[in-house]
This record gives C-alpha cells, sequence and structure tokens, in this order.
C-alpha cells in the first residue's frame, strides 16, 4: 500500500472499451510507467465489479502501483484499495473518512475554486480538477474550465491537483506548467492501439515539467 498522489492517474473502465479487462489495462499502463491506477466501474453486479477489482488491485500490489477505486467505498474496503475518488454526488469525505480511516487517500472531484477549497477544508488529500479541456469520455455539464483556472485554483489549496479531461500528452505538459501536481488519463490510453506506448508518452511529458518545477 501506498500513500504517494502519483502525478499520472491511468483510469480503467470498462464501460468505455472492452478490449482489455481492468487488471490487464492496469498492468499496461504501469509497464508505461504510470503510478496511479484508477479504478471505474458504472455498471454491472456488485459480484462483478468486486471480482475485477479484486484482480486489479493484485496487479497493482504486485507491481507496485497506487490503487484508487472510482465512486465506490465498499469496494476500495473491499478489496484493500490504497484510496477512494468520490464525485460531488457520492458519499461524502467526511463520512468515508470515518469509515476508511485517516491513512486512505481520498481525492474529490471538484470543478470551481470553492469546491477545491472546501475539500481541501473536509481533508481531501487531492482534488480532481476539471474539466480542463473537452472531451467526449464523460458527459458533464460543467463547462470547461482551461489552463487559467488549473493556475488560480491550484494558487488557492496546498493539496495536490489533479488536471481531469480531455488531456493529450502535449496538454499535460501544459497542465503541469499550470501548476497541477498531476493528470488524470482515461480515453488516451485505453483506447489505444499501444496502451503502453501511450502512457509512457505521457510519462516522458510529465517529467519533462516536473524535473523543472
Amino acid at each position: 500500500m501506498t500513500n504517494t498522489i502519483g502525478r499520472l492517474h491511468v483510469l480503467t473502465d470498462f464501460n468505455l472499451q472492452q478490449l482489455h479487462s481492468h487488471a490487464d489495462l492496469a498492468a499496461m499502463a504501469i509497464e508505461g510507467g504510470a503510478d496511479v491506477i484508477q479504478f471505474r466501474q458504472k455498471k454491472g453486479s456488485l459480484l462483478d465489479i468486486l471480482h475485477a477489482a479484486e484482480s486489479t488491485a493484485k496487479v497493482c500490489s504486485d507491481l507496485g502501483a497506487c490503487l484508487i477505486v472510482n465512486d465506490r467505498v465498499d469496494v476500495a474496503q473491499a478489496v484493500g484499495a490504497d484510496g477512494v475518488h468520490l464525485g460531488q454526488t457520492d458519499m461524502p469525505l467526511k463520512r468515508a473518512r470515518k469509515i476508511l480511516g485517516p491513512k486512505i487517500i481520498i481525492g474529490i472531484t471538484a470543478p470551481t475554486k470553492a469546491l477545491a477549497r472546501r475539500a481541501e477544508q473536509d481533508g481531501a488529500d487531492y482534488i480532481g480538477f476539471g474539466p480542463v479541456y473537452e472531451t467526449a469520455s464523460k458527459s458533464t455539464s460543467v463547462p470547461t474550465q482551461g489552463l487559467t483556472a488549473v493556475l488560480d485554483v491550484s494558487n488557492n489549496i496546498t493539496i495536490p491537483v489533479i488536471g481531469i479531461a480531455g488531456i493529450t500528452p502535449f496538454r499535460a505538459a501544459d497542465v503541469i506548467r499550470a501548476g497541477a501536481h498531476g493528470v488524470a488519463v482515461m480515453s488516451a490510453i485505453s483506447l489505444a492501439e499501444d496502451p503502453v506506448g501511450a502512457t509512457r508518452q505521457f510519462v516522458a511529458a510529465i517529467e519533462s515539467v516536473a524535473a523543472r518545477i
């Protein structure tokens, strides 16, 4: 288990693609250099979700990556994940903290500066901020934020900011330059012909900027 908030969060989503299992996609992303895997499965029976999460947890444990479960506090607890990522309509952060304890990473999607500040005050370990760019991978009514907003929110909270939505390797570098700690990526890796190679491109872009910060 690791409490490190990594810079490259790769989301696995079996609803977005069915070519790779969560565990296989996690293994490829980690081979490419990803330090965080976020397990994301919105649909399916709890039994199926647990089975997929357990397999993914084993891959992350064996390969030394951080596993964060999207939305589901119960699944994160059941598989011994390193953390959970919650949206604004998921279980409240303070209640999740009571269940999971102080050592588990809890991230919160915060699409505004006010929500980012509230997340920090409530004890979040990091926020997912965005959408930074337009994306077709996730439906949202929140307007695109852009790099100026990334800079603004990064300057107003002390916990790590992870840029989300529409991130490409080139854009990843810009998001880090704007003050974000890291980026979260889904379709650009999970739908790539070569997920390992795609992940390496992101890692190279992030490291080229992070080394200068």
